[in-house]
């Protein structure tokens, strides 16, 4: 798996429980085996990219609180694929 979607797939982790949307992508994520997140990113629907948008903000904010900037921009990678 690459990079930006491991950590894709470690932040979806902590929003299976309880978000069935999250559920839904870490087993997309997990399943399927993308070999780059562009192909990730087409294979999402309209409300998939929406939620996505909204926990990779959120997650790219705290490692930036955090000074993790490897991180920052390997999510930035995948953020940048859902807003084009």
């Amino acid at each position: 798996m690459n990079q930006p979607l491991g950590y894709l797939l470690e932040i979806l982790s902590a929003h299976t429980d309880n978000e069935a949307i999250g559920k839904k992508l870490y087993d997309k994520i997990s399943n399927k085996h993308y070999s780059t997140e562009g192909l990730f990113v087409r294979n999402l629907t309209a409300e998939e990219m929406d939620y996505l948008d909204k926990i990779l903000t959120e997650a790219i904010d705290y490692s930036n609180q955090e000074q993790d900037y490897e991180r920052v921009r390997q999510l930035n990678e995948v953020y940048e694929l859902l807003t084009i």
